[in-house]
């Protein structure tokens, strides 16, 4: 009984999904993420753009999402979006890119590296 009222609920979510038309994008892309953030009483949209490290789960499922990850004054940031999300207003591909693999995990250490040389150097 458990498992049909979950594919229910996943089914309806589903739905709502599909309205929001999103972009087709892939691993390596650099994607501009509009995001409704509330501060106390009041909305305001704030982007965030950066590359795109994997799409988990495909894009069609309720469960699936995407990492976007980039530098800001020297540090990573990841964002873990879910395609579902009602917070998402827009997804805009910036730049197309080329990428080896489906998912760029590998870009984490590499960044990561390159922090502790410039740390070594002062």
């Amino acid at each position: 009984m458990g498992i049909k009222l979950i594919d229910k609920i996943n089914a309806e979510q589903t739905v709502g999904l599909k309205e929001k038309n999103y972009p087709v994008f892939r691993a390596g892309d650099i994607v501009r993420v509009s995001i409704k953030i509330k501060e106390g009483d009041k909305f305001r949209i704030q982007d965030f753009e950066g590359k795109v490290l994997a799409i988990d789960n495909g894009r069609t499922g309720v469960s699936s999402n995407f990492t976007v990850s980039r530098d800001s004054y020297g540090v990573r940031v990841e964002k873990l979006f879910p395609f579902a999300s009602p917070w998402i207003q827009a997804i805009k591909v910036v730049k197309k890119g080329t990428a080896w693999r489906a998912k760029l995990y590998n870009e984490r250490t590499f960044c990561s590296h390159k922090a502790v040389r410039k740390l070594v150097k002062k």
